[in-house]
């Protein structure tokens, strides 16, 4: 039987991913006359067609959406080859994170600690968007993402997601803005608030705990970043609705204190990874100190 030939399967799989042949062509630098070959023995040596042409627009046949999960599979496994072999002939460990941008400073810190300083581990960081980070783990490019957000259920990758920590979130100010003896419904009332943008499940969760009180809060920002958010609650301009430990040093110092708990709203931290067959062994040793 006549083996498969993974130049025609990186050229498919290509072609796939770009949904045409002209991108195809300029990514992968061969004219798309060439392409086409490659891709219609590739349908010969498959017995299947892999395409179908509507005007200009290539779509995948089934068949072609089984060759694609097959060569994705195929390439991913390629790269955490080269990946895992490239790190075992080294004498230092790289661990390759990737944090949510918006995610707490304080506890990225906290939970990458057990390795940091080592002379035997590079730690390398990266921040974006959860689709830029999700991304980059599907591809093997990180080890882990750090996020409050899971990814979405229907992902095509599937991701392995644990829980690493929770936390009640609180009202934190500076403590002239923070007067004692106060309900809840006052203290929301009476203070010019500093909150997570709309988008953020932390505000929906707020949202709908001042209905349940039935007070309009007066909004003096919307931060979708939580150390700006700490900035503005040091400068005074309001209470801020975060965790503590993105505060942790100013309410050591006292430079902000705790107004309120509140006890019904809770931010999640979560560790995301892929299943792979050669995972990071650093991983392990992360994940062991959280449990």
């Amino acid at each position: 039987m006549t083996e498969l030939n993974y130049h025609h399967l990186r050229y498919f799989q290509t072609v796939a991913h770009e949904g045409n042949l002209t991108r195809a062509a300029a990514q992968l630098n061969v004219s798309q006359s060439a392409i086409s070959t490659q891709i219609r023995q590739l349908e010969e040596r498959l017995g299947q067609a892999l395409f179908e042409r509507r005007g200009r627009a290539l779509y995948l046949t089934e068949a072609g959406r089984i060759a694609l999960d097959h060569a994705d599979s195929i390439f991913a496994t390629g790269r955490e080859l080269i990946a895992t072999l490239q790190q075992s002939g080294e004498q230092r460990q790289a661990l390759r994170v990737g944090s949510l941008a918006t995610l707490s400073r304080n506890f990225q810190l906290a939970f990458l600690r057990p390795v940091l300083g080592r002379p035997d581990v590079e730690v390398i960081l990266r921040s974006g968007s959860a689709g830029e980070l999700f991304s980059a783990l599907s591809a093997l490019h990180l080890d882990l993402v750090l996020t409050n957000q899971p990814p979405p259920a229907d992902a095509l990758t599937s991701f392995v997601v644990q829980r690493l920590d929770e936390q009640t979130l609180s009202l934190i100010g500076v403590p002239e803005l923070c007067p004692p003896d106060l309900t809840l419904p006052e203290r929301f009332s009476r203070s010019a608030l500093i909150l997570p943008t709309a988008a953020s499940g932390l505000r929906m969760g707020f949202d709908a705990l001042v209905d349940r009180l039935g007070v309009r809060p007066q909004i003096v920002a919307e931060v979708d970043d939580m150390a700006m958010m700490r900035l503005l609650a040091r400068e005074g301009i309001g209470l801020a609705v975060m965790p503590p430990i993105v505060v942790r040093d100013e309410l050591a110092s006292g430079a902000l204190v705790e107004s309120a708990q509140l006890s019904n709203l809770t931010e999640t931290f979560y560790g995301v990874t892929v299943e792979r067959r050669f995972p990071n062994p650093l991983l392990a040793e992360l994940m062991k100190e959280r449990h």
